[in-house]
């Protein structure tokens, strides 16, 4: 999933906003730390191996950051035919790609899904490092069965049916450097340090465009190497307490959904906090997506 490659195709100059693909990040392991990679496959339910696998408790319900914000400090690596998940404290973990245990069901907010158990020794590992003094907790690594048809809100798809795996609800998250530090400005201005764009968990970290660019699109898109890839924007990311947790050390803190509270009231889902935009699949499946690729959009408005 790295490499080195010479500059991808341009696309032509009448977009409305241009830039480039400046960072991309796959989560393998859903609300466990990302991994920063140069280029990853598209496929239909977004970047390869994102959100493929998930923790769960003793019903089958998922587990996230919201609740065992340690989750944050496991630290996935991607090899050539393995994962590897790393924790302080914690001898390494080796989760094979070709290998599964039952078939189960897990479920992840509302829906309830087709899955795989991946076995005794991952469950414990995750129950050891996520379970408190005097509170143990009993959970289970799975990964979804990509038989399984996981579909996309409809209402937001406008009726196109677009899947997604594990992921809270589409294919992709968009984020721009912009919005980042027009946030650490804000921070900086109270007082605060500045934060990385790792706290909000994006796929696409676009660069060279303005703040929030990314939510004002009708469609993103990539000049890859074996023709355009197009993304387009659905929803915008509504915000739960997830940034205020540090990724380095698990510790939250309010800072930062207090600075967004400020300013970043979205009516278009009913004044809730957004920041970043979730993405479908419109075109490229099977394309590359790399760091430097151009990207351009024409400008909303609705």
């Amino acid at each position: 999933m790295t490499a080195s490659h010479a500059a991808a195709p341009a696309l032509d100059d009448s977009f409305d906003v241009r830039g480039t693909i400046a960072r991309l990040f796959v989560y393998p392991v859903k609300s466990c730390a990302g991994v920063e990679v140069r280029e990853a496959l598209l496929t239909e339910t977004g970047l390869e191996f994102d959100r493929a696998w998930m923790v769960v408790d003793e019903q089958g319900e998922f587990v996230t950051q919201r609740e065992l914000p340690r989750m944050a400090l496991i630290r996935p690596q991607m090899k050539h035919a393995e994962m590897v998940l790393r924790a302080p404290g914690m001898l390494a973990l080796h989760v094979a790609y070709d290998r599964v245990e039952a078939p189960v069901q897990a479920t992840v907010w509302k829906d309830t899904v087709a899955a795989y158990d991946m076995g005794d020794v991952a469950a414990q590992w995750f129950s050891d490092f996520l379970s408190e003094p005097g509170r143990p907790r009993r959970l289970r690594l799975v990964r979804f069965d990509p038989e399984h048809r996981r579909l996309s809100s409809l209402k937001w798809t406008g009726g196109i049916e677009s899947e997604v795996q594990f992921a809270d609800g589409y294919a992709l998250l968009v984020a721009s450097e912009a919005a980042v530090d027009d946030l650490n400005a804000r921070l900086g201005a109270a007082g605060h340090a500045p934060v990385g764009i790792e706290r909000f968990r994006p796929n696409i970290v676009l660069g060279g465009v303005e703040a929030h660019d990314e939510g004002r699109l009708d469609m993103l898109h990539v000049a890859g190497d074996e023709g355009v890839v197009r993304l387009q924007p659905v929803k915008p990311c509504t915000r739960c307490p997830i940034p205020d947790i540090d990724p380095a050390t698990a510790v939250s803190s309010p800072e930062v959904g207090d600075a967004l509270r400020a300013y970043r009231a979205d009516a278009r889902v009913d004044g809730a906090v957004t920041f970043g935009m979730n993405l479908i699949v419109r075109e490229g499946v099977d394309r590359m997506l790399r760091v430097g690729q151009a990207v351009g959009g024409n400008l909303r408005f609705d």
